[in-house]
C-alpha cells in the first residue's frame, strides 16, 4: 500500500467516525474501554472478539458492527495510545530550564504509569511481540521525535547547563525507570509489600526526582 493510498484510507476513516451520532460513540468507547483491558492481558494472539464482547457487555455480532474486527480494536487502540504516549515528550521545551524540563517529563511518565496502567501494558505487549502494529510510527515518528529531543538535551549540555550524558540513553532510562511501575507493578507491590496506590508513586516520584538531579547536575569546576 502506497503512502498516499494509505492516507486516503485515513481520512475515510476519520470522516467516518466523524459521522457516527452519539450513542454509536459512546458504544465505540465502551467497546475500547473493554478491549484495552482483554488485550492488556492476553495481548492480540489472545485476544479474542466473544472476549472482548463479553468484558463490554454485548454480543459479538455488535462489537463486529462497531469495528469489523479485531485487529481493528487493537489498532484503534494503539494509534490513539501512541499520540498520549508521546505528548509529555512533545511537551519538553528547548526554552525552559533543562533541569526543570526533563524532571517535569519524568513525573508526567510516572503519572501516566500511575493513572494508565492498562495502557502501558498495552504498549508493553506491542512490543515484546516485535511491534507488529507499530514498527512504522517507531522507526518514524517516534525516532524523529526522539533524535529532536535527544538534540535539545546534547546541546543542554555542551552548553553547561546539565551533565554530559547520552541523550537518547537517558531518554530511554527515563521510560524504564517510570513505566516499570505499570508494567511490573504486580512484582513491584509484592515486593514493597504495599498496594498500589498514591503513596507509591509520591515515594517513587521523590527517588526519580533525587536521582536525576544527582545524575544531571553540571559539575562545577
Amino acid at each position: 500500500m502506497t503512502m498516499v493510498e494509505k492516507a486516503a484510507m485515513e481520512k475515510g476513516a476519520d470522516s467516518k467516525k466523524s459521522k457516527l451520532t452519539r450513542i454509536q460513540r459512546e458504544k465505540r468507547e465502551q467497546i475500547l474501554r473493554a478491549a484495552l483491558d482483554v488485550f492488556a492481558i492476553e495481548g492480540l494472539r489472545g485476544a479474542t472478539l466473544a472476549k472482548i464482547a463479553d468484558a463490554a457487555g454485548m454480543s459479538k455480532p455488535h462489537v463486529v458492527y462497531y469495528f469489523g474486527s479485531k485487529d481493528a480494536i487493537y489498532t484503534d487502540l494503539l494509534e490513539s495510545l501512541l499520540e498520549t504516549w508521546l505528548s509529555p515528550l512533545r511537551e519538553l521545551s528547548a526554552e525552559g530550564e533543562p533541569l526543570a524540563e526533563i524532571l517535569t517529563y519524568v513525573r508526567r511518565k510516572l503519572r501516566m504509569s500511575q493513572d494508565m496502567p492498562r495502557e502501558s501494558k498495552l504498549f508493553a505487549t506491542e512490543i515484546l511481540h516485535g511491534a507488529p502494529r507499530t514498527v512504522d510510527q517507531l522507526s518514524g515518528e517516534l525516532k524523529s521525535l526522539v533524535d529532536e529531543k535527544a538534540a535539545v538535551i546534547e546541546k543542554w549540555s555542551s552548553e553547561g547547563k546539565l551533565a554530559n550524558v547520552d541523550p537518547h540513553h537517558l531518554i530511554f532510562s527515563i521510560w524504564a525507570m517510570t513505566q516499570h511501575y505499570a508494567d511490573f507493578d504486580v512484582q513491584v507491590c509484592a515486593i514493597l509489600g504495599q498496594p498500589r496506590a498514591e503513596q507509591l508513586f509520591d515515594e517513587a516520584d521523590a527517588y526519580l526526582t533525587d536521582f536525576f538531579v544527582r545524575a544531571l547536575r553540571p559539575t562545577v569546576e
